[in-house]
């Protein structure tokens, strides 16, 4: 599977699942879960894009250490990947207003909380590596990025 291939079937699964899993750590070294809503930007090929509040403890844990992994998985649990990466907090208003555009349908839950888009900022993870599942096929392979 190619980085191209890999990108594809990555934004397929998000298709259908609309959401994914990060994994942070705080500052003990513990690690914290959250479902949020990435997608994939055309033209911005290697990295998953979702939106935060400023005010979020994520962004404290990212600051602190900016490497994540997220878990992606079709609603059937048929397909799953896993995405290791770093990411950026990028308060660029051009991207902010990009990414708001790919994923803002699918935060009903997310606006009900946070009423202004000025008060969020964009998390770009950088993919590393991304492993593809196949667990009814006990398969997998990875693509390093």
């Amino acid at each position: 599977m190619t980085k191209r291939d890999m990108m594809a079937e990555i934004g397929k699964m998000l298709d259908d699942a609309k959401t994914g899993l990060l994994a942070t750590v705080d500052h003990e070294g513990r690690p914290h879960m959250r479902w949020l809503t990435p997608a994939v930007i055309r033209g911005r090929s290697g990295a998953l894009y979702n939106i935060t509040a400023q005010d979020s403890v994520k962004l404290e844990q990212l600051r602190a250490n900016p490497y994540v992994q997220w878990m992606i998985q079709t609603r059937a649990l048929d397909r799953i990947i896993t995405v290791n990466g770093k990411i950026n907090i990028v308060e660029n208003p051009s991207i902010r207003t990009e990414v708001l555009e790919a994923v803002g349908d699918r935060l009903r839950v997310f606006w009900k909380i946070h009423e202004s888009d000025w008060e969020l900022v964009v998390l770009e993870t950088i993919i590393e590596r991304a492993t593809y599942y196949l667990p009814m096929k006990n398969q997998k392979e990875t693509v390093e990025f």
